[in-house]
């Protein structure tokens, strides 16, 4: 049986899958980034032999711009290391813009509460069903919402 890594790996080197590599090579490249300027971009690629740098804020826009030979020092060192990466090489210049959309890869999961809601119905309520099924089906509500009650006093 067949490793996953080798599965994802034979999957990556097909040429249809191409942007798969790139993809892992753009995330490499913002890893290596500061963790201040890993929150500014939102995500990166090359077309036309320009690097184009998509920032969370408007404000991280003017500091980038100031930092553009880091941003591009960063990137010659991962293409000469990784040599997966070697496309990484062909971006002369550095183009800085905002972008209201951020990638997935650099989205932070939002660790929002789950709201917890008290019962409100009550189980004093009168089945004037004569079909035994829904009289069942109403007799196991009224369980529901006595026990739901009783775990909420104590």
């Amino acid at each position: 049986m067949k490793k996953v890594s080798a599965i994802l790996s034979h999957l990556t080197n097909q040429p249809q899958f191409r942007s798969l590599k790139q993809h892992a090579c753009y995330k490499k490249y913002i890893s290596l980034l500061g963790a201040k300027w890993q929150k500014a971009i939102a995500f990166v690629y090359i077309q036309n032999d320009t690097l184009f740098v998509a920032v969370t804020h408007p404000g991280f826009k003017m500091e980038l711009n100031y930092n553009k030979d880091i941003l591009k020092g960063v990137l010659t060192q991962l293409a000469s290391h990784d040599k997966s990466c070697e496309m990484l090489q062909q971006a002369g210049k550095i183009v800085i813009f905002h972008s209201k959309y951020r990638s997935a890869m650099t989205e932070e999961t939002d660790n929002a509460t789950v709201p917890y809601y008290n019962e409100l119905a009550s189980a004093d309520f009168i089945i004037e069903s004569q079909d035994e099924e829904l009289k069942e089906k109403f007799e196991t509500i009224k369980k529901r919402i006595k026990t739901q009650r009783e775990a909420e006093q104590s």
